[in-house]
C-alpha cells in the first residue's frame, strides 16, 4: 500500500481519495490497519499492512475510505511479558488518536491479551490468548471535523472567574425545563434552562468531569456498578458517546462529536467557558493483568511507566494500575496533540489535569521544569486557555500544591482543610471541651495562600488567583453532607464502607444524618445547646444551615479563584456518601425539587457571587504587603482582634482566639474598602470594628446568620456576632 502523505500526522485522517493513517508502535514487527464493516450478518474485516517509517511510526494511505468508517489496529511482534512486550495480533486495538469511538468494551476473556479464567484472572504462565477481541471492544471511527466556526471565546479573565464543577449527566438528569430526551446529555447541558441557572447563579465556567471516552473497571462490572465519574479513559481524543442524546448515538459517532461541539458553542454564546477534567495520568487498561485495548498492545514499554530493572512490572503512582511515562517524547506528544485538538477543533477553554504530579515526573521525581509543563506554558495553541492542576498523586513526594509553574493554577487542598477545620472540626472539638487550632493557617488562606503561590521566576509568583479555592469537590462530602455527617456512609458502593477518605473534617452538629421537624433542638432528650455547645441556637437544622453558609461565604469572599461543586448552592446531599464514583443514580444526580431552605441557600450564593463580581477588592490579583501605599489611609491588608486592635504575635498562636477581622483597602483597585469579620467560637461575641477610612462609614452587606440576603444596613462601631457566624462590611465613600 502507498504511504501516508504526512506520516508524522498521527491518527486516521481524510486525505484525498481516502484516508491517511499513522500510528506509533516502535517495537512491532508489523502493523495492520483493519477496516470494519457490519452488513447485518456479523462483523467483517479488511486488513491493510502499514509501512514501517522513521521513529517507530507505521503509516499508509487507503483509497475509497470515507467518514464513518470503523477501524482498528492489529500489531504483530514479540510476546514476552517478562520483558514488558505484549504484542498479540488477535487483539483489535483502538487507535490512540481516534477522534470518535463506536461501541463499548465488554469485559470478557477475549479482550485480554493473555489467557484468563472466568473471573478474568490471569492463568499461570501468562500465555498469549488467541481469541479475536474485535466483537467486544470499542472501534475507532473516521470523522470529518467540519463544523461551523465557534463564536468568539468568552475569554473570562482569571480575576472574574468562578468555576462550577459539574457532571454532564448528573447536572440535568432531573432539571425541570429540560425535555426528557435531553436530560443527562451534552445537549441538555447547553439547554436554555441549564444555561439560565448557570448565568443567574453567577458562575463563569463549567468544569466538567471527564468526557473522554472510557471503559469500565472489572471489579465494578462484577458488582453491577459503573464508573460514573469517568476517571478511566480509553480514548484521549474521542468524547464519551453515552452522554450524547439517543438520536445522536443512533446517527453515529460524528453526530456525537457534533453535539459536543454544539454544547461548547451554545455555552460560549451565553458567556460561559468550558473546562474539561482530563485524565492523562493513566488509562483504562489497568495493571499488567488488565485488558489489551490500545497502548498496551501497541507499545507497552513506550507508553507506560515501568520498573527499569523489571520491565514486565508497571510502576503505579496513580493507584489505578498503570501510569503513563512522561519521560517519553511520544507520551508528551500524545497528550499535547489531544489538548490542542480539544481547543482548536472542539473549542474548549481549558483543562483540569487529574493527578497532575504524574504528568511532571521524571520517573519517580517530580519537576516543575518538566518538558511537558514547559510545553504547556509555551504552546501557542494552548496560550490563553485555563490550565489547572490537581497537584498530587500517590507516588513519592506526591503532594505538590503550589509547586506547579505558571500559567497553571492549582487546586488548593490547604484552603479546603483550613476552612473546614475552622468552621467544623474546631467547633466540634470545642463542644466536647477540647482545644482546636490557631488562626495562622486560616488567615493565610483568606489572604490568597502566599506561602504556596508567591514564589517563582516572576516577582510575586503566580499570585492569589492561581489558588483554586474549594471546600468541596466531586470527591468527598457535599456541602450539605459536611454539616450533617461525622463519618462516611458509602455502603451503596458495596465495599463495606472501606472506600473513601476518613479525613472529612466534617461535623454533624450533634446527631448523625438528617433531622426532622420533630427532632427540634432536642436529641435523645438532650438540648442541642448542651449537646453541641451552640449557645443561642436551638435547632440542629438551622445550625447546619448557618455552618454551610459560613463555608460558602469563606470560599467566595477569600482571595483566590473559587470553585463551587454543582448542587452545593441548593444543599445537594449524597446521603453521606463521600466517594460516589460508582453511583449513577439519585445519590449523585442534582436534586432540583423546590424547598424553602434550598431557595434561601441559592439566593445566598447568588448574593455572594454578585458582591464578588461587583467589588474587585474581594478578588485581589496581587498579594498584599500589609503596608499603606502613598496617598492611601489604610493598609492594603490588615488584621484585627475582637477589640478592633491589630493582632499581636501571641494571639496568632493562641488556639483560644476565635475572632478574626480582615480589612482590605479598595483604593488600589478603585473600589470601596472591605471588612470581613469571623466568629469561630460557640458563643456570641461583642466585636469592636477597627478604624476605617477617615470620613467613610460602613454598611453590613451580608451576615451568615441571615437565612437569605437582606438589604444593607448601617454598621455600628460595636456589634454582637452570633455564635459561629461571619459578616462582610463595605465602606461608603
Amino acid at each position: 500500500m502507498p504511504g501516508a502523505a504526512e506520516p508524522y500526522r498521527l491518527g486516521a485522517h481524510l486525505a484525498g481519495d481516502g484516508i491517511d493513517v499513522a500510528v506509533v508502535a516502535s517495537r512491532a514487527d508489523a502493523v495492520d490497519l483493519c477496516l470494519l464493516d457490519d452488513g447485518g450478518e456479523g462483523l467483517t474485516e479488511r486488513r491493510f499492512r502499514l509501512l514501517r517509517g522513521a521513529g517507530g511510526v507505521w503509516h499508509g494511505h487507503v483509497a475509497g475510505v470515507r467518514a464513518g468508517q470503523h477501524y482498528g489496529l492489529r500489531v504483530h511482534g514479540p510476546w514476552d511479558p517478562a520483558a514488558g512486550l505484549f504484542h498479540n495480533p488477535a487483539k483489535l486495538l483502538l487507535d490512540p488518536y481516534a477522534r470518535a469511538v463506536s461501541g463499548q468494551v465488554e469485559l470478557v476473556p477475549p479482550v485480554y491479551g493473555h489467557r484468563v479464567d472466568d473471573r478474568l484472572h490471569p492463568l499461570p504462565g501468562f500465555a498469549a490468548d488467541p481469541h479475536d477481541s474485535a466483537p467486544f471492544v470499542a472501534h475507532g471511527v473516521v470523522v470529518d471535523d467540519a463544523f461551523p466556526a465557534p463564536v468568539r471565546r468568552p475569554r473570562v479573565p482569571w480575576g472574574r472567574t468562578v468555576l462550577y464543577e459539574a457532571h454532564v449527566r448528573g447536572l440535568t438528569m432531573r432539571l425541570p425545563g429540560v425535555p426528557e430526551h435531553l436530560r443527562g446529555t451534552y445537549a441538555g447541558l447547553a439547554h436554555p434552562a441549564t444555561i439560565a441557572h448557570l448565568r443567574d447563579l453567577g458562575v463563569t465556567a463549567v468544569e466538567l468531569l471527564p468526557i473522554h471516552a472510557g471503559s469500565p473497571e472489572p471489579f465494578l462490572v462484577e458488582r453491577g456498578l459503573t464508573n460514573y465519574w469517568g476517571y478511566n479513559t480509553l480514548a484521549f481524543f474521542a468524547p464519551e458517546p453515552r452522554y450524547a442524546t439517543l438520536a445522536a448515538q443512533a446517527a453515529g459517532p460524528a453526530a456525537v462529536l457534533t453535539e459536543v461541539k454544539g454544547m461548547v458553542h451554545l455555552l460560549h454564546e451565553a458567556g460561559i467557558e468550558v473546562i474539561l477534567d482530563v485524565v492523562y495520568n493513566h488509562t483504562s487498561e489497568g495493571g499488567v493483568g488488565g485488558p489489551s485495548l490500545s497502548l498496551r498492545g501497541l507499545d507497552n514499554l513506550l507508553y507506560y511507566l515501568h520498573d527499569p530493572a523489571n520491565p514486565g512490572a508497571l510502576v503505579d503512582v496513580t493507584g489505578c494500575g498503570n501510569s503513563l511515562d512522561f519521560r517519553r517524547t511520544r507520551v508528551v506528544q500524545l497528550v499535547l496533540d489531544s489538548l490542542r485538538y480539544w481547543v482548536s477543533e472542539v473549542g474548549v477553554d481549558g483543562f483540569r489535569f487529574d493527578l497532575a504530579v504524574t504528568l511532571g515526573r521524571h520517573g519517580s521525581r517530580f519537576s516543575p521544569d518538566h518538558p511537558f509543563l514547559v510545553a504547556l506554558a509555551t504552546d501557542p495553541v494552548l496560550a490563553g486557555t485555563k490550565l489547572i492542576a490537581e497537584p498530587w498523586d500517590l507516588g513519592p513526594d506526591g503532594w505538590q500544591t503550589g509547586a506547579f509553574p505558571p500559567p497553571m493554577a492549582d487546586w488548593n487542598d490547604r484552603f479546603r482543610n483550613a476552612v473546614r477545620t475552622f468552621w467544623l472540626t474546631d467547633p466540634a472539638a470545642a463542644s466536647h471541651g477540647r482545644v482546636g487550632h490557631d488562626l495562622r493557617d486560616l488567615a493565610t488562606r483568606l489572604a490568597g495562600s502566599a506561602d504556596l503561590f508567591s514564589h517563582g521566576e516572576v516577582p510575586g509568583g503566580r499570585g492569589p488567583l492561581a489558588s483554586i479555592n474549594f471546600v468541596t469537590a466531586h470527591d468527598g462530602f457535599t456541602l450539605a453532607d459536611l454539616v450533617t455527617y461525622d463519618g462516611k456512609h458509602n455502603e451503596a458502593n458495596t465495599e463495606g464502607n472501606r472506600d473513601g477518605t476518613n479525613d472529612n473534617r466534617s461535623w454533624n452538629h450533634g446527631v448523625e444524618g438528617p433531622v426532622t421537624a420533630d427532632d427540634g433542638g432536642v436529641v435523645g432528650g438532650v438540648a442541642l445547646e448542651a449537646r453541641s455547645g451552640l449557645a443561642g441556637t436551638s435547632d440542629i437544622a438551622a445550625a447546619r444551615r448557618r455552618s454551610a453558609r459560613n463555608l460558602l461565604g469563606t470560599l467566595l469572599l477569600s482571595a483566590g479563584t473559587p470553585m463551587l461543586t454543582a448542587g452545593d448552592e441548593r444543599g445537594r446531599t449524597q446521603r453521606g456518601n463521600n466517594n460516589a464514583y460508582c453511583q449513577d443514580n439519585e445519590i449523585s444526580w442534582m436534586d432540583w425539587a423546590p424547598a424553602p431552605e434550598r431557595d434561601d441557600l441559592l439566593a445566598t450564593t447568588r448574593h455572594l457571587l454578585r458582591l464578588r463580581r461587583e467589588h474587585p477588592v474581594l478578588r485581589p490579583e496581587r498579594f498584599a504587603a500589609g503596608r499603606t501605599a502613598h496617598g492611601d489611609a489604610l493598609a492594603d491588608l490588615a488584621w484585627y482582634d475582637a477589640d478592633g486592635r491589630g493582632m499581636d504575635a501571641a494571639a496568632w498562636y493562641d488556639p483560644n482566639t476565635r475572632v478574626l477581622q480582615m480589612q482590605r483597602s479598595g483604593q488600589p483597585v478603585g473600589d470601596v474598602d472591605a471588612l470581613l469579620v469571623l466568629n469561630g467560637s460557640l458563643g456570641a461575641v461583642e466585636v469592636t470594628l477597627p478604624p476605617g477610612r477617615p470620613g467613610a462609614g460602613r454598611v453590613l452587606v451580608w451576615d451568615s446568620v441571615w437565612e437569605s440576603p437582606q438589604a444593607p444596613r448601617p454598621a455600628e462601631a460595636r456589634a454582637t456576632l452570633a455564635p459561629l457566624s461571619m459578616r462582610l462590611y463595605l465602606s461608603t465613600r
